[in-house]
């Protein structure tokens, strides 16, 4: 087993070194590198999964698989699916990679580049988004995926015999009288066990709980409600996770759930003494709010909730880390990795998050949040952002948090 330095440990040791005094730091036995299921959301806000307070759908295996690792109640996303997904692949904020274009610019370096050249088997089913597969359906292996299985959007259907590009090649008879979601998750089940005896990350997109486009809702098969298809997601979960444990690999497999953004602008979601709506595509919480769970059972503590901050951007620099691979050279990484606690160590906490989307962001803190225009709110006393507040409004810790967060956005837009 490899030996490297414990995060909490460097971190004392580096305070050490700036206080002009000397620290040591114990070196930690860390787990072997974990395989990586990587499961997103399409459409599901905080609010749909049962553990985090949801009244409105049936989520038992979500619940689960949060209960078997660490929940993070605030973890946050963009309100809108491309530039959620750019983030999360490349660990960089959309301001840096241009991802209002609707592409993940061809520059950019991805997670599954990070693996691969770690020895890491990748693969990646379900929507893609990121390019007109038509146009170049290589372009999943150019972003480091060995095999991958994907809906071709905007080509036709996603779910009912979907319109799918795998490995190269527009599939017809093969999805015939089949259900789009049951065919990724078959996909990346036979990719698990294929590469059960090296390591692996399987990457899942998933299309659900995201509407059907308007053509499909009068095809047979498939679900058309949104309460259907959130559970039906919460299904596929499953059946994913007990795959893990057929083939013996649910210890050695690091699964991670979060989501794209909130849920559709149409559906009203019930969580304790409030009703969520008007979600997707807005900047408050109803729009960026996520569920976001990790499960490593035998290394992240079982039964944890954690209230640290999260944001998309902080998956690729924590799956580099467990792999022990480099991180992309020349460029910014906006992510800080949670590696730590999923060890059981305290980690090195964010002191803030950053998102946008058509020009407009925030950053924030636990508390405090300000948008780059100046609109300012107290999460704790107003979290639907219902009241701006200025500065007679502020007291001495309001008035240290705004100073601390606008330096800290003009630090993050000056560091380029």
């Amino acid at each position: 087993m490899s030996r490297r330095p414990g995060v909490a440990a460097a971190a004392l040791a580096f305070a050490g070194w700036v206080c002009g005094s000397v620290a040591l730091a114990d070196e930690v036995a860390a787990p072997p590198r974990p395989n990586i299921l990587l499961i997103l959301a399409d459409d599901m806000g905080y609010e749909t999964v049962g553990i985090n307070g949801g009244e409105s759908y049936r989520t038992p295996r979500l619940d689960a698989l949060a209960r078997s690792g660490i929940r993070f109640e605030n973890a946050h996303s963009t309100p809108k699916c491309i530039p959620s997904r750019v983030t999360l692949m490349t660990g960089r904020y959309t301001f840096r990679t241009n991802s209002g274009r609707k592409v993940l610019p061809p520059s950019e370096k991805t997670f599954a580049d990070v693996l691969k050249r770690a020895g890491y088997a990748t693969a990646v089913a379900g929507k893609w988004q990121l390019s007109r597969l038509k146009k170049n359906p290589s372009d999943p292996v150019e972003r480091g995926f060995d095999e991958y299985s994907l809906w071709a959007w905007h080509e036709g259907p996603r779910y009912y015999e979907p319109w799918i590009w795998q490995n190269g090649k527009l599939l017809k008879k093969e999805v015939r009288d089949r259900y789009g979601p049951d065919w990724y998750s078959r996909f990346l089940i036979d990719f698990m066990e294929k590469n059960r005896d090296r390591p692996f990350v399987a990457y899942y997109p998933m299309t659900l709980a995201h509407s059907p486009d308007e053509y499909e809702v009068s095809r047979p098969g498939g679900q058309k409600s949104y309460g259907e298809m959130v559970e039906y997601a919460d299904l596929i979960v499953g059946r994913l996770i007990d795959a893990l444990d057929r083939l013996g690999l649910r210890e050695r497999t690091l699964v991670i759930f979060t989501a794209d953004n909130g849920s559709p602008d149409f559906v009203q979601s019930k969580i304790p003494g409030k009703v969520v709506s008007r979600a997707r595509r807005m900047l408050g919480d109803t729009g960026t709010h996520v569920p976001f769970f990790a499960s490593w059972p035998g290394t992240a503590p079982a039964g944890t909730v954690s209230a640290e901050l999260v944001d998309l951007t902080d998956i690729l620099p924590t799956l580099a880390e467990l792999a022990g691979a480099r991180l992309p050279q020349g460029v910014v990484i906006d992510g800080r990795s949670f590696a730590p606690q999923l060890q059981g160590q305290p980690g090195i906490r964010r002191a803030w998050i950053f998102t946008e989307w058509k020009r407009k962001s925030w950053i924030r803190n636990a508390r405090w949040k300000l948008y780059a225009e100046g609109d300012f709110y107290d999460l704790d006393s107003d979290p639907d952002e219902a009241r701006r507040l200025g500065a007679g409004d502020l007291d001495e810790e309001g008035r240290a948090a705004r100073r601390a967060l606008e330096s800290a956005l003009f630090d993050l837009r000056s560091r380029r």
